[in-house]
Parts: structure tokens; C-alpha cells; sequence
């Protein structure tokens, strides 16, 4: 197998680890539940996440609805309404899934249950907003492509929703409301995940006034009414748990490595700054060292786009990375989304080696321009350099592997040449 192989098959393997359905089991079979219980189940990994809910629950659910992404529900799941959505920007089909869920949960009672299964890419999935929804997509996408981080892009989110930060736990009352997640953010803060919409925020108005003034947002005056207004403060917030995150993607990926017969240097979960920033270090780190080595690195990078191109962090990081390594023998960098979605495309990442940055040039691709123009996507796929996985069925945020294999002689004898 060759070592851009091992890399996608050390991914792979690690993406396994981290599929919802054993981990929603396991955090259910220790509950119990009295009165009716309703599921509700939004972001990418909803579906998942709500098929092992009913395989463990059955017919103890009452009624269900999942609000996921478009192309992520294979199948119907009896007695549960599935909804397809626009992801990262929110649209109306997303809206009136989440539009279904307020119906559903409109009158509850102390004994009921809520169970919330949440994964990234709530934010956009499941949304009521307090603007108009064009309003919405033009703010949300300014976010997108201003560089801003996750936390960053959800505080203002949450300002704008009628269901985030806690305000649908808040619609949910009296009723009980437990919430299984999997995290997609750094440090797994609650608050964030999704945009918290059944736990207490943190953030503040004032924080997210100097948002929109770091970033230069445009908004409307509506908007920046609700910029001025604190999420809810008192909050019953229910039962949380978070079931699966980027450290347990990265654990695996570390084992994985290492049953491969590479030294792993350094493991991380807290990955993060701009994508080229980083492609460039990381690049040049792997073709500085010698020996059979591993770098595992999970987290979320960010982009700042000023061109009109395609493409998604991962494939930035790793287009950045290919022109550090080329010439470079025996050397692999690889990075993907968990999710199976690399920003607006659908590619899960890009995969570059020693050869990718002279293949692209044999094609008259300019990786200056490319960088310039954020379209990583185009350059990486002449180069046959994306990775494509489809849906993964989870969402923990992203995996950057570096690997090298045993080469010394053979740098030796090429630097003599």
C-alpha cells in the first residue's frame, strides 16, 4: 500500500471509532425514562444519532423528528419525520424542520422527556431566526468568509435564533430535557456546540457587538437591536453529556498509527489558526524530519476568503502544505473533515506527498494563484489529490495526519547527488 493509502486508511479507521450509534448506546442504556419521551435529533450526524436512539428506546418514543443535512438520511426510520437543510448556510427546508420540532414539543408537561441529540452543524440545521431568513444567509455567509472562529460566528448566531443559546430548552419547560452530544468545537464548550440551544450561554452582548466591529459586519438595524439583547439567564438547564469529540478521533488515529509502525511525535486536539498558516508549518516540519514518523493533529482551522474560488480548510491546509513538501520522498500530509464535508464541496479534505506540487505545475496550475484565490478544491482535483468519503455518519471536528517513512538514505544520497 502506498503511504498516501495508509494515511486514508488510518482516517478512515479513526472516523469508525467515532460513529455515533455505539456511543449513543452506551450513554442510554445508563438512563431511565418516565412519562412520554420526544427525540429530537439535529446536525450532521442526526440521523445516526436518532436511528441507535430508537434501536436502544424503541417504542418508548413518542414521536421524533431529525433536522439534517441534505444527502445525509439514507433511509426512513419508523415513527420519526426526517428533514433535509442547507448547511453551513441555514435555508427554509432546515427552518421548517425546526418549525416541526416547536409543534412537536408546543405542549409539554413536567413528566415528559425531551431527548436532544445534537451534533455540529446544528447551527445552520436547526434555526428559527428572529430576521428575515435572507438577512440571515448574507450575515451568516460574511461570517464564513471572514475568518472568524466558531465561537465567534455562533455568538452572533445566537443572538439572531429563537432557538439558540438555551432559548429552546427554555420553549421545552416544564418538560425534562436531555441532551447527547458530540463535540465539533475546541475545548467541547457547551455553549458552542450547535450554538447551545438547550444550555446556558456564556457569551454576551457585548461580546458580540465587538464581533461585528472586528469582522466589519454588515447589519441591519434590526439586527443590531438583537446584537443588544442577552441570551436567557435563568435557565433550567436539563441533563448534558458529551458522548464523542475531537479527542477521541485523535486517540484513535494515534493507536491506529502506531499499530501502522510509525513513532507517533506529537498528538494534539486543539488544533487551530489560519489554514495556510498552518498547511505551511506543518509542511515544512514534515520535510525536515527523518525517520518512520506519525504527527496526529485534531481541531478546526480558519480561512479568510478574498477570491471567488472553492474549496474548504482542509484542502487549503493541505494545498498550502504540498508546495513544503515537494520534491520531499516518502512523505504524506493528510487532512479531512470528520463529517465527510470539507466547506462548501464535496470533498471530506485533500491528501498531498512529495509529487503533488510538480504535478500540478506538469498542469499548468498555478498554486500561487490557487492560494490567492481560495480555490483549493480545482487545484487539489487535477492533481488527484482530494478525498472523498460521503457522509460519514459523524461530526468531530477535523484530523490533519502527517506521516514519513523510513527515507534516509535515500535523502542522503539524493542531497550528494
Amino acid at each position: 500500500m502506498t503511504l498516501k493509502g495508509i494515511a486514508e486508511e488510518i482516517a478512515m479507521s479513526s472516523i469508525r471509532s467515532c460513529l455515533p450509534e455505539p456511543l449513543v448506546e452506551k450513554a442510554l442504556k445508563k438512563r431511565t425514562f418516565s412519562g412520554r419521551v420526544y427525540l429530537v435529533s439535529a446536525g450532521k450526524a442526526a440521523y445516526s444519532m436518532a436511528r441507535a436512539a430508537q434501536m436502544v428506546l424503541g417504542k418508548s418514543i413518542e414521536a421524533g423528528i431529525v433536522v439534517t443535512k441534505y444527502g445525509h438520511v439514507p433511509g426512513s426510520l419508523p415513527g420519526i419525520r426526517c428533514f433535509e437543510g442547507g448547511h453551513p448556510v441555514p435555508d427554509i427546508k432546515g427552518i421548517q424542520g425546526t418549525e416541526a420540532v416547536l409543534e412537536m414539543t408546543a405542549h409539554l408537561d413536567a413528566e415528559d422527556t425531551v431527548l436532544f441529540l445534537l451534533s455540529g452543524g446544528g447551527s445552520a440545521l436547526f434555526e428559527k431566526p428572529l430576521i428575515p431568513l435572507a438577512e440571515l444567509q448574507d450575515i451568516t455567509d460574511q461570517l464564513l468568509r471572514s475568518g472568524a472562529g466558531i465561537e465567534e460566528i455562533n455568538t452572533i448566531r445566537k443572538r439572531l435564533s429563537a432557538v439558540k443559546g438555551g432559548r429552546f430548552a427554555q420553549w421545552c419547560q416544564p418538560a425534562r430535557v436531555v441532551t447527547l452530544a458530540l463535540s465539533d468545537v475546541l475545548g467541547d464548550r457547551l455553549d458552542a456546540i450547535a450554538s447551545g440551544p438547550t444550555v446556558q450561554d456564556r457569551s454576551t452582548s457585548l461580546e458580540a457587538r465587538k464581533i461585528v466591529e472586528r469582522y466589519g459586519l454588515t447589519l441591519s438595524p434590526e439586527a443590531r437591536r438583537w446584537m443588544e439583547c442577552e441570551t436567557p439567564r435563568h435557565l433550567n438547564v436539563g441533563d448534558t453529556e458529551i458522548i464523542g469529540s475531537v479527542k477521541l478521533l485523535c486517540e484513535a488515529a494515534q493507536a491506529e498509527c502506531i499499530r501502522q509502525g510509525f513513532q507517533v511525535e506529537r498528538v494534539t486536539d486543539s488544533l487551530e489558526g489560519e489554514a495556510r498558516e498552518v498547511g505551511r508549518k506543518l509542511g515544512k516540519q514534515l520535510a525536515d524530519a527523518r525517520g518512520k514518523r506519525a504527527w496526529v493533529l485534531g481541531g478546526e482551522t480558519t480561512v479568510h476568503v478574498t477570491g471567488n474560488g472553492l474549496g474548504g480548510r482542509n484542502q487549503e491546509l493541505a494545498l498550502s502544505a504540498a508546495r513544503e513538501i515537494a520534491g520531499v520522498p516518502g512523505v504524506c500530509l493528510l487532512s479531512v473533515g470528520s463529517d465527510g464535508t470539507d466547506g462548501p464541496t464535496d470533498a471530506a479534505g485533500g491528501i498531498v506527498d512529495g509529487t503533488t506540487y510538480a504535478s500540478l505545475l506538469d498542469k499548468g496550475i498555478s498554486w500561487e494563484r490557487a492560494m490567492a484565490e481560495h480555490d483549493s478544491y480545482h487545484a487539489l482535483e487535477v492533481a488527484h489529490a482530494l478525498v472523498r468519503t460521503g457522509p460519514t455518519g459523524t461530526n468531530v471536528n477535523d484530523l490533519v495526519l502527517l506521516l514519513r517513512e523510513e527515507t534516509e538514505r535515500k535523502c542522503e544520497a539524493r542531497e550528494n547527488a
